[in-house]
């Protein structure tokens, strides 16, 4: 299982959940409003006057086999406005029962 954290320009929001969905994902935890500078030369978003756009954030758990095609369509989300961002990072899971 991998964990998959995903930043991204809020203005991404409907085609990151449109992604989630045509992989079968349904599961998430979401936050609206996370302000950050990438470091691929990307704009600020920072939610001030100068850089008055913010990002929006999720984590997500999903299945090993799933995370290349996942990775994949974000990245075609991410190409459609380079300069705006969308980030996503994996990371080792595990699952246990509390």
């Amino acid at each position: 299982m991998k964990a998959l954290f995903i930043s991204f320009y809020q203005a991404f929001y409907d085609e990151v959940l449109e992604v989630l969905e045509k992989n079968g994902i349904t599961g998430f935890t979401f936050w609206e409003e996370v302000r950050g500078r990438g470091s691929r030369g990307g704009e600020p978003h920072l939610g001030s006057h100068a850089w008055p756009t913010l990002n929006s954030a999720l984590i997500t758990f999903v299945p090993d086999r799933i995370v290349d095609k996942l990775l994949q369509d974000l990245k075609k989300v991410d190409e459609s406005a380079p300069k705006q961002g969308l980030r996503a990072f994996v990371l080792e899971a595990e699952e246990r029962t509390v």
